[in-house]
This record gives C-alpha cells, sequence and structure tokens, in this order.
C-alpha cells in the first residue's frame, strides 16, 4: 500500500515546442528509479519515426471527445488544431504504485493539472535563444513551414506565462547539463 502521508510526486515539465522536453524527459526516466513518463493522447497525425503508445497515444477526435465528456483526462488542451491530453488514469495507477509521475505537457494543460496536484514540481524548459529554438524546429521538418512559424511565435507566449508558473527554468543548451539539473530539482523537491 503507498504511503499516502506523503507529498504529491508529480513532476509538469513544459517548454516551447522543439526546447528538448521529450529527450529530457526520457533521459530523466534512465536515469532515476521508480518513475513513470506519462505518455499523451493526441488527435494529430503521427509522424513516420513516431510510435502508438510510445511517443504519444494517437486516437481521432471523436475518442478524444468521448474522454472528455466520461471524465477521463486530466488536463486537455487544442494546439495549433489538434487535441492533447493526459490520461488521468494512467497517472493514478502510477501514483498509487508509489512512482513519481513525470508529465511533459504544456502550459495550459500544467494549469490544469497543478489544481489537480497542488504539490506538483513545476519545471520550464527554455531554449539558448530565439534562433537555437528556430533551428530545432526546423531541423524537426515534421511540418511545413507556416506551421513552424505559428509554433515559434507560440514560444514566446508561453515562455512568457513561464516566468509566472514555473518557479523552476532550465536552460538546455547543453543536453547533459539541462537533464542533470531537472534530475537535481526533482532529488531536492521530492
Amino acid at each position: 500500500m503507498p504511503d499516502t502521508s506523503k507529498k504529491c510526486e508529480v513532476v509538469v515539465v513544459s517548454g516551447p515546442s522543439g526546447v528538448g522536453k521529450s529527450t529530457i524527459c526520457k533521459e530523466v526516466v534512465k536515469r532515476l528509479k521508480n518513475v513513470y513518463l506519462s505518455i499523451s493522447m493526441t488527435t494529430r497525425p503521427r509522424s513516420k519515426s513516431e510510435t502508438h503508445g510510445q511517443d504519444y497515444w494517437f486516437i481521432s477526435k471523436q475518442e478524444f471527445q468521448e474522454r472528455i465528456n466520461k471524465g477521463l483526462l486530466l488536463e486537455y488542451a487544442e494546439v495549433f488544431g489538434h487535441l492533447y491530453g493526459t490520461p488521468k488514469d494512467k497517472i493514478d495507477q502510477a501514483l498509487q504504485a508509489g512512482k513519481t509521475v513525470i508529465l511533459e505537457i504544456d502550459v495550459q494543460g500544467a494549469k490544469q493539472a497543478k489544481t489537480t496536484y497542488q504539490d506538483a514540481v513545476m519545471i520550464f524548459i527554455l531554449p539558448p535563444s530565439a534562433k537555437v529554438l528556430a533551428e530545432r524546429m526546423n531541423s524537426r521538418s515534421r511540418e511545413d513551414v507556416q506551421k513552424a512559424k505559428e509554433r515559434l511565435d507560440e514560444a514566446g507566449g508561453e515562455i512568457a506565462a513561464a516566468w509566472q508558473y514555473y518557479p523552476h527554468m532550465v536552460i538546455n543548451e547543453d543536453l547533459q547539463q539541462a537533464v542533470e539539473e531537472v534530475i537535481q530539482i526533482i532529488q531536492k523537491e521530492l
């Protein structure tokens, strides 16, 4: 039986698209014990490099709406015309098993998750500069130029909001250093 007197062990990691959140989170999970990395659901099309159930749960808009109606999502948001959300049952199972849960979600979703998990550790990943972020986004070549421009424009708003909601900011200039900083924050806070 898990120790319910323990502080909530939820870590929220956010940052603009292309900043390296996924890579950092996957490295943190490799290095820390007893950690569950939440897999989000999305209605966006899967890219050739992504695996269903590993990178995202790719579902239809109808399935997503049914999950909203049944209250099965911890948080959800529409981002660039696609729905993204966190399946609540998977989070509950991991927490009941005594695991630390990492939620890799956007700022909108993070605000919703924070209302449920008020003790959540909030970490925002920043790019070293807007130029570097643009280069990283272009190198992913997952979308057309217009979509990439929209994501870059959105990044400024996310970064501005982050200063208000996230007590921990990590600049991803050097991947290994960023991973170490995130691990140190998690170990200190939890």
